[in-house]
């Protein structure tokens, strides 16, 4: 049973160029290999965001919910963060 499967795409010319560069320099060996890594590279993206939403997000929202007394108002949120970036000066 076959384990590829060949596929015909449109990219616009700066990326079709992107591609061509990548096999050019000898980064890659064929513009299907470029196309393989972005793709992997973009599922490992997903999955990190996925991660992060069930193992951050989820729970931070639960124990919210469970006592809404630890929310921060947008003005704290801007005074942290203007105090953090007058430190870094």
């Amino acid at each position: 049973m076959r384990t590829t499967q060949q596929l015909s795409i449109t990219l616009p010319n700066e990326l079709a160029d992107v591609v061509k560069s990548k096999v050019r320099t000898g980064e890659y060996a064929s513009e299907s290999e470029v196309i393989r890594d972005g793709l992997r590279a973009l599922l490992a993206r997903d999955r990190a965001v996925e991660s992060w939403l069930q193992h951050q997000v989820v729970p931070a929202y639960d124990a919210l919910k469970a006592d809404p007394s630890r929310a921060v108002t947008p003005e704290q949120v801007r005074a942290r963060l203007a105090a953090e970036h007058a430190k870094i000066r």
